[in-house]
């Protein structure tokens, strides 16, 4: 079966709606991640299965028409470059950790021309940062993968970012990547062909049924920190958002509604570190993260981590990742 919109004469021209009810564009940039690309169209190829007809058909595009190599070093021939490329439906970005510095000017000019028409538009991954860059994700809440989310954050404080697997947002739909894609598709595909379709695509591919939304915000926490602990985890939730802030202990016991004796004896009980220790390690971390993604200046990143002066950041950071920080700044 070949769910692929046909190219050439007029029907590339016009949306493939004859024989999909949904035509779907995945536009990837050099460096793209396999898994989120996969995450994408292997869970439409499995629901046209299911469902016994053709509801999706899908494209790939690239800003140009070369071919585009994969993070993995997997190369694919593109269907379109942007230029060319037909209306469709539904576009979904997929592109690597350089999103932030990506510039695609015609692409850019395609995604417009299909939002006039009424097209939703997607991100994967890290390709949030270049929809943002273009203003197409201004009034709408979004995520992408968390190690891009810091700098994000700096870039784009006007738009709302939600530390979740995916979002979906009227027209713009997000993930932070990999199974987060996956888990994206399901709740699309669910609204698109009913939540038995969605099931079984889940169950295709042997992955646990659709999350609560609850379990959508807590997930990206226990898949990187490995916790269990609600208390643990909804303490990490909130050093992730005070980083800056830099919050007491005893403040932080506040807001959890314990005692700081008894955090800090969770804490050690799940992680064997103090929650200070790790709050501390956390905004080192963070602090990487914006040297690598972002164009702050390292005395802006200092503050934006919660670090008083630049003698105390560049010690701490050098304590912890053995180079200074301005050694970490990507070129």
């Amino acid at each position: 079966m070949n769910d692929r919109i046909a190219a050439g004469g007029a029907d590339a021209a016009r949306p493939a709606k004859e024989n999909a009810a949904h035509s779907v564009a995945v536009l990837v940039f050099p460096g793209f991640p396999m898994m989120a690309f996969s995450s994408v169209i292997e869970p439409m190829r499995a629901a046209n299965i299911l469902s016994g007809k053709p509801f999706y058909s899908w494209i790939i595009v690239a800003p140009e028409a070369t071919t585009v190599a994969a993070s993995n070093g997997v190369v694919i021939a593109p269907d379109f470059a942007a230029a060319a490329a037909p209306p469709v439906d539904r576009i979904v970005v997929c592109s690597g950790g350089d999103a932030d510095h990506v510039v695609a000017a015609g692409a850019v000019k395609w995604i417009r021309r299909n939002l006039r028409r009424g097209a939703h538009l997607g991100a994967v991954a890290d390709a949030a940062f270049f929809l943002a860059r273009a203003g197409l994700l201004d009034g709408y809440a979004c995520t992408l993968h968390w190690t891009s989310q810091a700098a994000f954050t700096e870039a784009f404080p006007d738009i709302a970012l939600r530390r979740d697997l995916y979002v979906i947002d009227r027209k713009r739909f997000t993930s932070a990547g990999g199974i987060g894609s996956l888990d994206m598709m399901l709740e699309i595909i669910g609204k698109d062909l009913g939540a038995e379709i969605a099931a079984g695509v889940a169950e295709w591919f042997v992955h646990s049924p659709l999350r609560s939304s609850v379990d959508r915000k807590m997930m990206p926490l226990r898949l990187r920190t490995g916790v269990r602990n609600e208390l643990v985890l909804s303490a990490i939730a909130i050093m992730e958002d005070a980083v800056e802030e830099r919050l007491a202990m005893a403040d932080l016991a506040a807001r959890l509604n314990v005692s700081p004796d008894r955090l800090e004896r969770t804490f050690r009980a799940e992680l064997r570190t103090s929650p200070s220790d790790y709050y501390r390690r956390l905004r080192l971390r963070r602090a990487v993260d914006l040297l690598t993604h972002s164009t702050l200046a390292v005395r802006d990143v200092a503050i934006a981590c919660g670090f008083a002066s630049m003698s105390s950041f560049a010690r701490a950071f050098r304590e912890e990742h053995g180079r200074s920080p301005s050694s970490m700044r990507r070129h």
